[in-house]
């Protein structure tokens, strides 16, 4: 076997992964479905009524061959408009839309500036050999102001998270008027931040109440808050039209299917009809994962430091064989071993604190 001495050697770090079929009876705190909505029945049958009334089933074709409906534009314009952005373009996931963005945006002269927790797949673009990419300290404010002062890059493009997918915590609110100091892109990745945090639960941006300018990009997806599936990049019209014409992902790869689209365009109109409610909701697990664990939140991504990939794998299965599903992350996604709970609106705020208090008397 060709590969059998490096699955030895992830068996052996306690590294090895392997699919597990999901299992309906486990209360769910490892998704990152945060608003529960995969099991909001309504907005199924809502988008599953308005997809029998149109003449096919599926998108046929990329964006640019025959393959962008009057779905995707209507939920492109509906994403604009409750984020305050000037245009913006779907696509298939948010592992495709940081390719797009890295691939397309960096070019000869230019220098990337990433934060070193950045998703996998927007370091993965950074890998490419035409990109000139910069490394700053997370959430180093004070690093990436010294290192854009020193740039004498073409264009200097940023690239941070809204929320971190593994330590959740939030990105500085300082890196805005950084950016614009240095007239540099910025590019939020939004994936874990939207539909959690700000007055319309839009994320980042919303969040810190930004005014949205030419520089700025957000990127979103579809598969988490909005319970469906896919992504999106919402940024200014010179630049959607730029990526359009530029990045691979949009140009060569089949349009986000119509379901999925109208699925995350119903889901959209929820969060803001019900923000409210919803925020009351995060606000409540936020509370008890602070009085259980002693951890402060910022969105609903609860990370608990275990620094032992065996032990963490163990305690992972405990909770299962009680009940619970929760994550156990391992290297590389993370530096050392970490318990990943997401206090997600998906399972009562009761659950939250039976599985709270199970877990602090294990840790």
């Amino acid at each position: 076997m060709k590969y059998e001495n490096e699955l030895k050697a992830l068996k052996k770090a306690g590294r090895y992964r392997t699919r597990e079929v999901l299992d309906y009876s486990l209360k769910d705190f490892a998704s990152n479905d945060y608003l529960g909505l995969s099991h909001n029945k309504e907005l199924h049958k809502k988008t599953s009524q308005e997809l029998d009334t149109l003449e096919l089933n599926s998108t046929k074709a990329s964006l640019l061959v025959n393959g962008y409906h009057q779905i995707h534009k209507d939920f492109e314009n509906a994403l604009c408009k409750a984020n305050g952005f000037e245009d913006g373009v779907i696509l298939g996931s948010g592992f495709n839309a940081n390719i797009a963005l890295v691939e397309a945006l960096v070019r000869k002269g230019d220098t990337l500036f990433m934060d070193e927790f950045y998703h996998a797949s927007g370091v993965l673009a950074s890998n490419l050999e035409s990109v000139n990419v910069v490394f700053f300290k997370h959430n180093n404010m004070e690093e990436l102001q010294e290192l854009l002062h020193a740039s004498t890059a073409k264009r200097k493009i940023v690239a941070v998270e809204g929320i971190y997918s593994m330590d959740g915590d939030l990105c500085s609110g300082e890196v805005f008027a950084i950016c614009d100091m240095h007239d540099a892109i910025l590019i939020v990745d939004e994936a874990h931040s939207s539909g959690v945090i700000g007055e319309k639960l839009m994320g980042a941006f919303d969040y810190y109440n930004i005014t949205i300018k030419p520089n700025h990009i957000k990127m979103g997806t579809l598969g988490k808050a909005y319970g469906s599936f896919g992504a999106y990049i919402l940024t200014s019209s010179h630049i959607i039209e730029y990526l359009i014409n530029r990045a691979k992902p949009i140009i060569y790869a089949t349009s986000l299917s119509l379901y999925d689209t109208l699925l995350a365009y119903n889901s959209l109109k929820y969060m803001l009809h019900n923000s409210e409610f919803l925020k009351h909701e995060i606000m409540k697990r936020q509370q008890i994962v602070y009085e259980i664990l002693n951890i402060k939140i910022d969105g609903l991504i609860v990370p608990l430091y275990v620094g032992d990939n065996i032990k963490v794998t163990q305690i992972k299965e405990l909770m299962k064989s009680e009940g619970y599903a929760i994550g156990g992350i391992r290297q590389p996604t993370v530096p050392s071993a970490i318990l990943r709970v997401i206090a997600r609106l998906g399972q009562t705020s009761e659950e939250l604190q039976e599985l709270c208090h199970k877990i602090k008397r294990v840790i």
